[in-house]
């Protein structure tokens, strides 16, 4: 990283045409952390989170990925398969300089394990919240419960009706009821349906199934934790637990006991301390 790069705020990145905003902050010159969000949330989803990080004194650089920022909603299918997504997180990288620690929630997970599996000289550390290493998320599908907690992504993989029923505010409820609080599911409505991205959020999901899933099959080798909480109605532990046989560095699972699936704004002390534990341990 050089000296420009370091103290220069980032607002927004560019790739092939697609613009990605970014929430810069805490201080300019400390280690840089890229935060990624899930769905269906955005960057502001770290707004409890990024202060506890500002306060050990990293830099946090939170990105709407793409799906999300509206200056990054593209129409085809083919165009959200996750090697794309890792790419945008890989310019963002390049565009801070030198290498990062990636903390990923969701689908910001899985875009995290993949870019770390991909560029592994941009990535420093690895926290992944929720979502297991692709790999074994896969696997969870035939050895655990996963594939009937999974439902809604063959439902999200329909056209029209998906959107339809949200519109009409089917989901709202859900989201309820798998813990998401009420500030959650107004920033929902407000940040993603009101503000036109709900067709080109659910890219990711309908993206699923257009890879090869011999893709899915990499290593990491940057120290990673494994962040999976006991009330996550979407996610099984068995795909959390076995992530760490593909890392090929130090791996550490952390549970959180009765908090559910939107950790960074239920638990996010909780989640700080994971995060700052591993960056600080390299």
């Amino acid at each position: 990283m050089t000296t420009e790069q370091a103290r220069t705020r980032i607002s927004a990145v560019e790739r092939e045409g697609l613009v990605f905003d970014v929430l810069d902050d805490g201080p300019v010159d400390g280690e840089p952390v890229v935060l990624l969000h899930g769905w269906p949330e955005r960057a502001t989803v770290w707004r409890d989170v990024a202060p506890l990080l500002h306060a050990a004194g990293y830099r946090t650089l939170a990105m709407d990925r793409r799906g999300f920022a509206p200056g990054a909603r593209p129409e085809r299918r083919r165009d959200y398969r996750l090697p794309a997504l890792a790419a945008d997180v890989a310019a963002l990288i390049d565009e801070i300089g030198g290498s990062v620690h990636v903390v990923g929630h969701d689908w910001g997970a899985a875009t995290a394990w993949m870019t770390a599996g991909t560029y592994p000289d941009r990535v420093r550390t690895l926290t992944a919240v929720s979502v297991a290493h692709p790999a074994s998320f896969l696997k969870a599908m035939v050895r655990s419960d996963q594939g009937l907690r999974s439902w809604y992504m063959l439902l999200f993989n329909l056209p029209y009706l998906p959107e339809a029923l949200i519109r009409r505010g089917w989901a709202e409820p859900l989201l309820r009821r798998a813990g998401m609080d009420a500030d959650g599911v107004d920033r929902f409505r407000s940040e993603i349906v009101e503000d036109g991205g709900l067709s080109a959020s659910l890219g990711c999901y309908r993206a699923m199934f257009l890879g090869d899933p011999r893709d899915v099959r990499f290593r990491v080798s940057a120290p990673t934790t494994m962040v999976w909480s006991t009330g996550d109605a979407a996610l099984a532990r068995w795909g959390a637990e076995h992530s760490e046989e593909w890392v090929d560095a130090p791996f550490e699972l952390v549970v959180l006991d009765g908090v559910s699936h939107w950790i960074p704004t239920e638990a996010p002390e909780a989640l700080a301390e994971a995060i700052l534990e591993r960056v600080a341990g390299g």
